[in-house]
């Protein structure tokens, strides 16, 4: 009997205030939406990594400054201890540097985060952009977006990247679309592999596009390359 009045001490209302206080509380309305909403933190976290784990696109602190690998190399000499090449960008001053560290020590990883934001529209030399939900407006000097402008179009949805709260970076979709502005009159079944001629698109970038091409044609453009990919 006394494992049956356990039971029915734990459903006595003595108890159910404290299931209902989110409700019956004011102070602590709204607390589940405080916590399923993760705020961009302004300071760093600091992550540590083995310069064996180094590759292209990881993000490192160093000097207390961020940085992007851009090319590494893993190198073991015939004497002496193995070690770690890279090329690295500044993300905050965009100066590239090389740097070697020894294998398998430990580096601390820049806490960079990405988050989607829509290009609105160019100020002088800063490139504005805007989050779709709070409208709230960040920018980059074309110092920090570098060339990923050449093929930015208002109204694209890129991911910003952020460091201490600040935004330092782009990152733009891998194949963007593009409209020809400028080129040649495009040869009717002309399809001759390898043939190319140069072509204006709508953000003033100019790629090698095949013959058949004309003004006015949506073209499919991978960022990664600046090549032509295909014709929309």
């Amino acid at each position: 009997m006394a494992g049956i009045a356990t039971i029915k001490l734990s459903q006595s209302p003595s108890i159910r205030p404290s299931s209902a206080s989110f409700s019956s509380n004011p102070s602590l309305k709204g607390l589940k939406h405080s916590v399923a909403l993760p705020r961009r933190t302004r300071f760093s976290k600091i992550y540590a990594l083995s310069s064996n784990d180094i590759k292209v696109g990881t993000s490192l602190e160093v000097d207390g400054a961020p940085w992007k690998v851009l090319e590494f190399l893993h190198v073991k000499p015939g004497k002496g201890a193995a070690f770690v090449r890279t090329k690295m960008r500044n993300y905050v001053t965009g100066n590239t540097v090389e740097k070697t560290f020894r294998a398998g020590v430990s580096i601390p990883e820049a806490n960079v985060v990405k988050e989607t934001k829509q290009f609105t529209y160019k100020d002088g030399s800063v490139y504005v952009f805007m989050d779709l939900v709070t409208y709230e407006e960040f920018r980059l000097s074309e110092k920090e977006a570098g060339d990923n402008t050449k093929w930015l179009k208002e109204g694209m949805e890129v991911n910003l990247q952020f460091w201490n709260g600040k935004a330092i970076d782009l990152e733009l979709p891998i194949i963007v679309k593009l409209t020809v502005v400028d080129t040649e009159p495009g040869i009717k079944g002309d399809s001759a592999q390898g043939s190319t001629k140069p072509a204006t698109v709508d953000t003033g970038a100019i790629i090698n596009v095949p013959l058949f091409i004309n003004i006015g044609d949506n073209i499919m453009i991978d960022t990664r390359t600046g090549q032509y990919s295909s014709r929309s």
